[in-house]
């Protein structure tokens, strides 16, 4: 059995495939590792790039029903004891999967862990979260970013920059690098595959708590991360909005709910009112309109329909993915 797997899920993602991987192996240290890619229906010749230059990679041919989706094809495929998802778009530049492990293997309490994540340009990415609440979506309504204080109730973020050269605890961490324990979502059960995109992270972090485990922002390992390479897209403003639609129909009470999607609402009438004049305005507005469409219930969903199982219970959708993952 090797000691970790990695999953890195692609959607024509081949032009970051040979640094990402290639970083993967040359960092991999003490650690076995078994590497899967899922192909989500690329065109841009992904697998064949995996294959001719990486043959000890498992590429997995995979409909693209989206993030969570492709990473529990992912997790069947392998049988290590410990799971990291991560992105194509990544590379790691410090630290050792066999260091991970060794530090994990002491550490039972750590069901999933993050890692210290830059811009290519070395500027920190903040992937600490709190979890979402109503006071949490009014206060980056507000911009609580730009507050003299940072108040832990008024946003999801943590901003605190020192806080990423030291481990800490946290709600939960970004998905472009998540390495959890296999015990912790045989325990927790893998993603929620009704979350085409967004929201699935926050999600699976408080099952793992709720199971008992604890997840951590680990600096031991740096990675890189092309993030924001496309840009403001208003399809992904409005399915961030269906996925935090989503996460509160499956977790929040009826009235607390209404409360949570109006300040995010809130935030995106602000943003559509003081976007100014231009082309550039202009497309800010129509991403508000449809994430606020959104939010109501009405507006397209920006990738086709969701499954049709109504998010309910936030244990509903998860005993299959416990099988499927303690059977792998």
């Amino acid at each position: 059995m090797a000691d970790m797997a990695i999953v890195i899920v692609s959607f024509n993602d081949a032009q970051w495939l040979q640094a990402c991987l290639s970083s993967v192996f040359s960092h991999a240290g003490t650690a076995t590792l078994e590497v899967v890619v899922v192909d989500n229906e690329s065109s841009d010749g992904t697998r064949e790039l995996v294959e001719a230059r990486f043959p000890e990679v498992q590429v997995v041919g995979n409909c693209n029903g989206g993030f969570g989706h492709g990473n529990n094809r992912g997790i069947e495929r392998t049988t290590a004891r410990y799971v990291l998802f991560l992105n194509p778009d990544t590379e790691v530049i410090r630290g050792t999967f066999g260091a991970l492990v060794d530090m994990l293997d002491e550490r039972a309490e750590i069901g999933l862990a993050g890692a210290r994540q830059l811009m290519p340009d070395g500027e920190l990415i903040l992937t600490m979260r709190r979890f979402p609440s109503i006071s949490r979506a009014l206060g980056e309504a507000l911009v609580s970013e730009r507050w003299p204080i940072h108040p832990s109730w008024a946003g999801e973020r943590v901003l605190d920059v020192e806080g990423y050269s030291r481990e800490l605890e946290c709600d939960w961490t970004s998905g472009s690098f998540m390495l959890a324990r296999r015990e912790a979502l045989v325990a927790a059960g893998c993603f929620d595959e009704r979350f085409f995109l967004y929201a699935e992270e926050p999600d699976l972090c408080l099952r793992i708590k709720q199971a008992g485990w604890s997840v951590r922002h680990l600096p031991d390992m740096t990675i890189t991360h092309h993030a924001l390479k496309g840009g403001m897209q208003p399809r992904m403003i409005a399915q961030e909005a269906l996925a935090r639609r989503q996460y509160a129909l499956k977790y929040f009470a009826k009235p607390y709910r209404a409360l949570y999607l109006g300040a995010i609402g809130i935030r995106h009438l602000i943003r559509a009112a003081s976007a100014g004049l231009g082309a550039e305005a202009a497309v800010h507005r129509h991403a508000a309109r449809w994430a606020i469409a959104t939010l109501l219930g009405r507006g397209e969903p920006p990738f086709g329909e969701p499954p049709p199982t109504a998010l309910g219970t936030a244990q509903a959708s998860t005993a299959s993915d416990r099988r499927s993952v303690a059977s792998a």
